[in-house]
């Protein structure tokens, strides 16, 4: 009896883990129902909002446009052509699974001037900071590496260095199921 008690335990904290940890990562709909588009503001949509790694970006779009991540200094200049990532397939998901600022422009010329840009700071799992906003980058802003990211189409970049002083950038989803299944194993062996 004893030993099914002790087994049920870690049971019971697996399922736990497994069931509520997918819900606290959270889908941010960019652009909410007017989606991504020309002549939104998305420095207001992206106040008030906090955004952690493992949330991720949703942007739903008609054809004629893209999702592109870029750098600080090409989202000041609206400067197209040097994407680190692009899609345009109208459903676009970005992964943010590193902590940082991350810039996306829409890369057909004219569009980002025309509003077509946001910026979302993201702050590590488990941390408290302010809001996200889409303002211009200052220059200690950094640029994160699109590791991992759900995009189509990437492109190697110079500025594509992970943070090595950091360690190794896992999603708290990756860490917590692999800690899942750690414990299945321990107790079903």
């Amino acid at each position: 009896m004893a030993g099914l008690i002790s087994r049920s335990v870690p049971c019971a904290i697996l399922v736990v883990l497994c069931t509520v940890v997918p819900i606290l990562a959270k889908d941010h709909t960019v652009g909410d129902s007017s989606g991504w588009a020309i002549g939104m503001d998305y420095s207001t949509w992206t106040s008030g909002k906090t955004f952690s790694v493992g949330d991720s970006l949703v942007f739903n779009y008609g054809g004629g446009h893209t999702v592109d991540e870029v750098s600080a200094s090409d989202y000041s200049t609206c400067t197209t052509g040097n994407a680190i990532t692009s899609d345009s397939s109208g459903a676009t998901t970005i992964a943010l699974k590193t902590a940082g600022t991350h810039y996306f422009i829409c890369g057909v010329p004219g569009h980002c001037g025309s509003g077509m840009k946001v910026a979302v700071t993201v702050a590590a799992a488990g941390s408290s900071t302010s809001p996200s906003s889409s303002g211009t980058p200052s220059s200690d802003s950094t640029t994160t590496s699109p590791a991992g990211s759900n995009v189509t189409n990437y492109k190697p970049s110079s500025n594509n260095v992970p943070d090595s002083s950091l360690g190794i950038n896992i999603s708290p989803f990756v860490a917590i199921a692999g800690t899942c299944v750690a414990v299945f194993v321990m107790v079903f062996s």
